[in-house]
């Protein structure tokens, strides 16, 4: 311990300490540095674009990049480097976007579609309102975080435009890393809009009916010729009789079967437009009730419109459809005989009724509840249906029409001639399809 070398050593130590210490002191910052910007880079601070967002008036976008599950995905891309956000108004989500494609957009199943169209709206650079391409030069292409591209052109009188969208509020949040400008559309990319078309289109795509064997005609002893094909758009070759469903004395709801290669029209839309257009129209919801939720004659309706048929409805108002009693309702298929007679199986409309009247006097129309007829003719300058107590006056004339379906407002219901409604010991006979041919339109009364 007393040697001199243990001193020495001491003195080389401390020596050899000095002299790397300013290199070692210089590296241990760098280390400590370095690793300190990494663990910054995973966390997004309040004065982030993406907390603005969430924050800002863009409220109908926030709550889709929530659902979208996005938040961690625009994390990671605003820590790596600044973006530009194309915020679109409130409005445009809420009130001028598809409700089918927003339905669509929610849909579980539908999450990478989601996804897809909330990246496209993100540009992983920093592009502010002066960056746009001025007047006269070609559009300006940039990659968004969805793979694809959008494109900034300059229009006249200082219209910036992104693909089909207009800059609205540009440079309307600025923040350290990107910045948001307000657009008036949702940009929707090619590859959604194919998505929901391709999902569209199968949903409509009915089931393929199986094919039976062959047909020999007992009499020849060969095989029976297939029918001519339905050119698109002719009508029907059946009567309208025989492509009901079963009636209530078969089944209590009956599902229509499954739509043949000849559904040319879109009959459950246009149903569901109508029994809209009665709701929005007022004083006919006890209709539009018994028509979706009390019996499935919508679906029905829809699927004949959907085969090329037309119909004509006699809808009653709310307070004719309050005078029916409990008994006339409570009977089994009740609901559906009182609404056959009154759809009739052709297209009219007040003017084409009136019309009628004035000149035969007194017309006859089918119904789909067969053998009935209900009886049209002038009365006071309008036209009234039924004879006696039980008539009705049109009371709210083209309620919807367009061209296949024609709604028609009366103020009382009808009922067939030989049921008297006020006797309340006689129950209506039980409906009963019958397939025979329908008599020609117009039959006047001698």
């Amino acid at each position: 311990m007393d040697s001199p070398f243990y001193g020495v050593s001491i003195i080389f130590s401390l020596s050899l300490f000095l002299i790397l210490s300013p290199h070692t002191l210089a590296a241990l910052p760098k280390t400590s540095s370095s690793s300190s910007s990494a663990s910054a880079s995973g966390q997004i601070n309040s004065n982030s674009v993406l907390v603005a967002l969430l924050d800002s008036h863009y409220t109908e976008l926030a709550e889709l990049v929530e659902k979208g599950l996005l938040l961690q995905t625009l994390e990671d891309a605003v820590g790596k480097h600044n973006v530009t956000i194309f915020a679109p108004r409130n409005e445009a989500l809420e009130r001028q976007l598809d409700p089918e494609f927003k339905r669509f957009l929610l849909e579980p199943g539908n999450l990478k579609s989601l996804q897809t169209l909330l990246m496209f709206h993100i540009i992983p650079k920093r592009v502010g309102s002066g960056d746009w391409p001025v007047s006269g030069s070609d559009p300006v292409r940039h990659r968004t975080l969805s793979s694809e591209h959008v494109h900034f052109a300059f229009k006249g009188s200082g219209v910036k435009l992104v693909d089909s969208a207009t800059i609205v509020r540009p440079d309307d949040v600025v923040r350290p890393d990107g910045v948001i400008h307000g657009i008036e559309r949702l940009l929707i990319p090619r590859s959604v809009q194919e998505d929901f078309n391709r999902r569209r289109n199968l949903r409509s795509i009915s089931a393929v009916l199986p094919e039976g064997a062959p047909e020999v005609d007992p009499r020849t002893h060969r095989l029976k010729k297939p029918a001519a094909p339905v050119p698109a758009g002719a009508p029907p070759v059946l009567p309208i009789y025989d492509a009901l469903a079963p009636g209530p004395s078969l089944a209590p709801a009956p599902a229509p079967g499954p739509g043949g290669p000849h559904g040319h029209f879109d009959g459950m839309a246009q149903v569901k437009d109508f029994i809209h257009t009665l709701l929005h129209y007022g004083g006919y919801n006890e209709m539009a009730d018994i028509l979706v939720n009390l019996t499935s004659l919508a679906t029905e309706m829809g699927r004949l419109v959907s085969e090329g048929y037309v119909i004509t409805v006699l809808a009653p108002n709310d307070e004719a459809m309050a005078k029916l009693t409990t008994d006339q309702l409570s009977e089994p298929g009740a609901p559906e005989q009182i609404v056959y007679y009154h759809i009739i199986p052709e297209y009219q409309t007040e003017e084409s009724m009136y019309n009628a009247v004035r000149r035969f006097g007194k017309v006859r129309y089918d119904t789909l509840r067969l053998p009935h007829k209900v009886v049209a003719q002038e009365a006071d300058g309008s036209v009234k249906f039924g004879n006696g107590d039980g008539s009705a006056y049109l009371f709210d004339p083209d309620i919807y029409t367009d061209g296949r379906i024609s709604v028609q407002g009366i103020d009382s219901v009808l009922f067939p001639p030989d049921e008297e409604p006020t006797t309340s010991d006689k129950k209506s006979s039980p409906l009963v399809k019958v397939a025979v041919k329908p008599t020609r339109r117009g039959k006047t009364i001698a």
